[in-house]
């Protein structure tokens, strides 16, 4: 695997570099050497966040966790995309594309128990209407929602916007 490392208000130092190698380089039992991991080390306050990105044929496979101590952020960080991996195999990966470019063989090839199946367990059905981005964000709020999916009055695309972390919001806009 190869490493991108950056840091956001912080150095990125031999021994954080290290520990992000080691602990994140236990994934490379799924991925072949040309896999690319982007690392986003960060400090914001007491909040030691690190983020972890890889990209693989049409997906993404991410991660963030935050804690008080960055080391124990890349612990967490690396169990969560093995549990991923592990949940998601059969989805992240159509045998009919070329998944090995990505994935070694033994992980395409080895079973997984489902530590727990996706259920949808409610289904719902709305009028959707022509709005522009920020009267969504006003109707979500409205709902008390973390979401919202709309018609761009714009675009005359669905769209969706959803709440960000410190109190921002985001857009999601399908490209055409």
């Amino acid at each position: 695997m190869k490493f991108v490392i950056i840091g956001k208000n912080i150095e990125v130092t031999p021994g954080l570099r290290t520990a992000v190698e080691e602990k994140i380089g236990k994934l490379e039992k799924y991925f072949t050497p040309e896999t690319e991991v982007h690392i986003t080390l960060s400090v914001e306050k007491e909040r030691q966040k690190i983020e972890v990105t890889i990209p693989v044929k049409g997906n993404i496979i991410r991660s963030e966790q935050v804690s008080n101590d960055m080391y124990v952020s890349i612990d967490l960080v690396e169990e969560i995309i093995e549990r991923q991996l592990k949940k998601y195999k059969s989805k992240l990966i159509d045998k009919h594309q070329e998944a090995g470019s990505y994935f070694k063989q033994e992980f395409l090839e080895k079973e997984f128990m489902d530590e727990e199946d996706v259920k949808i367990i409610r289904s719902k059905k709305f009028d959707i209407k022509p709005l522009y981005p920020e009267d969504a964000c006003v109707q979500m709020e409205l709902l008390g929602h973390n979401f919202y999916v709309f018609i761009n009055a714009e675009t005359e695309k669905v769209n969706v916007v959803y709440k960000r972390k410190g109190g921002t919001y985001g857009l999601i806009e399908p490209e055409v």
